[in-house]
């Protein structure tokens, strides 16, 4: 299974917000940390406001903020809102095979993606972003 690029930018704009030190920053800011184009952030930023995961602060002093503590984001959830499509194969999605009828294929699958979701849903904001000296360091912002 891969994500696609969008959620691993979400991913990484959370982890920011969860060590940022004033607890939000831009999105340039974020673009510059991690290089990665504003244009896609400003995309992501969209999404994670309808989804409820950050807030987006105007005028002054504004930017971007979680919009609830980091422990109350779960990995899992952001993926599955973040994640068009969370088929495995074809036929997950309704898509016609011959061996339906008989096929074992897509229980197991059905059962790794549920696996897969329950770690992501064990695993929070705050566990990702973690240990937060560091990332701040390697994000480049201030102790």
């Amino acid at each position: 299974m891969r994500l696609t690029t969008l959620t691993d930018y979400a991913l990484r704009m959370l982890v920011h917000l969860a060590v940022a030190p004033e607890g939000r920053a831009t999105i340039a800011a974020v673009a510059e940390a991690f290089g990665i184009s504003e244009n896609h952030l400003m995309k992501v930023a969209h999404q994670l406001g309808q989804s409820g995961h950050i807030l987006t602060l105007r005028g002054r002093g504004g930017g971007l903020a979680l919009a609830r503590p980091a422990e109350a984001i779960t990995v899992g959830d952001v993926v599955r809102r973040m994640e068009p499509d969370l088929a495995l194969v074809p036929c997950m999605g309704g898509g016609a095979c011959a061996i339906l009828p008989a096929c074992r294929l897509k229980q197991a699958l059905h059962q790794a993606r549920a696996a897969f979701l329950a770690v992501l849903d064990g695993t929070t904001l705050a566990d990702i972003a973690q240990p937060q000296a560091e990332l701040r360091e390697l994000l480049g912002l201030p102790a």
